[in-house]
């Protein structure tokens, strides 16, 4: 089997499901060289009963009743054949080209674990101007060229969880790095908070393995937004969220942590500007959030490597200066 297709789903919007199985369906790689799972993920209405698989040779319905992404995730792995597993969400739609490409990626990139390509938007109802400032909040990626790297600083060649490409063995070193780390949990949801970076710690697997990561124009999906993402409190949860999952991340990764927290000259500055500022009032708050979230992380991150749970791996990753740019419109 060359690719493992896996879904990992919680109570899908079934629209949003059909067009993503749709689209599958339509694939130009033949349906014998590759296996579709669907992690039903605790869903209130089983998803077998709404989503027929019959029309793939090798379609398979699995169950993860322990809610989490991360878990539906293991789930998938642990079930899939493919050399190559690609995880696509309930709402990413892919273009017709894209299992067929992703093979051709991975044979002319054998040195790379994990890439993927763009990701364009599908609104459900027209976004608010100040929606697009930080599109990668929505999940919206431009790839102008073809890139790739080991550098475990910086995102530029670092693909996200939609459309996800992974070797096999990038994905086997994930489940064991999660065994050992107990923190990797944390990197989902958490309660109202919209947490990640699970899908940038499997990514980081690869740099575990001596590979790298890429980008790549080749390959391309829709993303379909509902209108309840282009909420001033959605983002407040996400800006707050991901800043928070960043510190945790970098603790979990020995990456260097710089204090975040702004001293009182800091905060003058940092008033006057907003008062100055021409960025839309929802951006101020946008910034808050996340330096809000920034704090949190580091605070959890502190209590982690205190409580002297990391492993080796941990102690012998390099550690880079970088600092972070505080959040100044």
């Amino acid at each position: 089997m060359r690719i493992s297709v896996v879904i990992c789903t919680h109570n899908p919007r079934e629209e949003y499901l059909n067009r993503v199985l749709q689209a599958l369906r339509g694939q130009t790689l033949p349906p014998d060289q590759w296996e579709l799972l669907v992690v039903d993920n605790a869903s209130k209405v089983p998803v077998a009963s709404s989503f027929d698989l019959s029309w793939h040779p090798q379609g398979r319905m699995l169950k993860e009743e322990k809610l989490g992404k991360m878990n539906a995730w293991f789930k998938g792995i642990s079930e899939a054949k493919g050399e190559i597993l690609i995880f696509v969400d309930d709402d990413t739609v892919l273009d017709a080209h894209y299992l067929e490409k992703a093979l051709e990626v991975g044979k002319e990139w054998p040195f790379i674990g994990a890439w993927g390509g763009a990701i364009s938007a599908e609104f459900e109802t027209p976004p608010p101007a100040w929606c697009l400032i930080q599109p990668w909040r929505l999940t919206i990626v431009e790839v102008r060229e073809e890139v790739w790297s080991n550098l475990r600083e910086g995102f530029a060649t670092v693909p996200c969880g939609a459309g996800l490409c992974v070797r096999r063995e990038v994905c086997q070193r994930y489940l064991e790095w999660c065994r050992t780390h107990e923190m990797s949990y944390a990197l989902d949801r958490i309660g109202n908070l919209v947490t990640g970076y699970g899908d940038i710690n499997l990514v980081y697997c690869s740099f575990d393995l001596g590979m790298g990561t890429g980008q790549t124009t080749r390959l391309h999906l829709t993303h379909l937004i509902p209108a309840s993402r282009l909420t001033l409190d959605y983002f407040l949860r996400q800006a707050e969220g991901d800043a928070l999952s960043l510190m945790m991340f970098r603790a979990l990764r020995g990456l260097r942590l710089e204090d975040p927290r702004l001293s009182l000259e800091q905060k003058v500055k940092l008033l006057l500007r907003k008062a100055f500022s021409k960025q839309p009032p929802e951006m101020l708050k946008i910034y808050d959030a996340h330096q809000r979230g920034l704090e949190k992380g580091y605070r959890i991150a502190q209590e982690y490597l205190r409580s002297g749970k990391k492993d080796d791996a941990h102690v012998e990753a390099k550690q880079h200066e970088t600092s972070f740019p505080h959040p100044v419109p």
